[in-house]
């Protein structure tokens, strides 16, 4: 039976890394809700964003089920920053009988904060990830509520 796994961590603390890794080790389809957004919306959603990633999240539920029915693994390549959104995914994987992972990239706050500098150094006009400005930053920062040891199924110091 195809199980799923799903990245939790803080924006920029390689979870799209670790899910191509976890993608070229098995038979793996990876769901992004950031590469949707960015796709859709490479100047910003502005105010809306919140509401177009919340739909992105919807399709991407009902297309990993199809998916799952093929037999294929599946990675969300999400963030998972609160653990009430963990707490509902893990009720409808189990309420539809999937197998499924958290896996937790817990990053030092001086190599998350190296990441960051990294990634916007790297930005072009046709961003593959979002821009950290300090907004963004203040939003993962107070949002982001870390797992629990028994919350989390794998632990990565990413």
């Amino acid at each position: 039976m195809a199980k799923v796994i799903m990245t939790c961590g803080k924006i920029c603390c390689g979870k799209s890394t670790y899910a191509r890794r976890l993608q070229e080790a098995g038979n793996a389809v990876i769901l992004s809700i950031d590469e949707i957004t960015l796709s859709l919306f490479p100047e910003g959603a502005g105010e809306m964003h919140d509401t177009y990633a919340h739909r992105a999240e919807q399709y991407l539920l009902s297309l990993s089920l199809q998916i799952l029915n093929t037999g294929t693994d599946v990675i969300l390549d999400w963030g998972l920053w609160t653990r009430a959104q963990r707490e509902w995914l893990r009720a409808f994987w189990e309420q539809h009988g999937v197998e499924n992972e958290i896996h937790y990239l817990r990053t030092g706050k001086e190599e998350w904060n190296r990441r960051i500098r990294n990634r916007n150094a790297q930005q072009t006009e046709e961003p593959s990830a979002y821009f950290v400005d300090e907004g963004l930053l203040r939003k993962a920062e107070s949002l982001f509520e870390e797992p629990d040891e028994d919350e989390a199924d794998v632990i990565v110091d990413a």
